[in-house]
């Protein structure tokens, strides 16, 4: 059996609203959604540049919409050539992609929270990116040019 493995010439991630840590978090991040205080702009990481991945290897994460009774949810894509991203504002960050999901159909959900997941497969020459609505199973879907961004 052949495995194709080959290292991310870039670190790929999406960009989130984590909870507000005094301290930690730059005042300049802090919003406040719902009487919440939330962190804006934050990169999570799905792969770090130089990191080897095997053709087919996913990642997913769980999100859950900022406010309650969302109607879409954007995910925006980045990547970045450094793996020390904190923010989607750092320098030399760029946006290679956007996933808009509809969320306006509550018939199959009873959650207070939706769960969203959001899923990178990398294969030879590109990424497919999903973000899934686990309440109604809806999926939208994007792929990004894994050599040449």
């Amino acid at each position: 059996m052949v495995v194709n493995v080959r290292r991310s010439r870039l670190t790929y991630g999406v960009g989130v609203l984590n909870r507000f840590v005094h301290g930690v978090h730059p005042p300049s991040k802090l919003v406040v959604k719902d009487g919440i205080e939330w962190c804006a702009d934050v990169f999570d990481a799905f792969v770090l540049a130089d990191q080897s991945v095997g053709q087919g290897d996913a990642v997913v994460r769980s999100y859950t919409p900022a406010k309650s009774g969302q109607t879409r949810s954007i995910i925006h894509v980045y990547c970045s050539e450094r793996d020390d991203v904190r923010f989607i504002t750092d320098p030399g960050v760029i946006r290679c992609g956007t996933l808009v999901l509809d969320l306006s159909d509550t018939r199959h959900t009873t959650m207070r929270r939706r769960e969203i997941q959001a899923r990178m497969v990398f294969g030879e020459t590109e990424i497919k990116v999903s973000a899934l609505d686990v309440a109604t199973q809806k999926c939208v879907r994007a792929d990004i040019d894994f050599l040449n961004q």
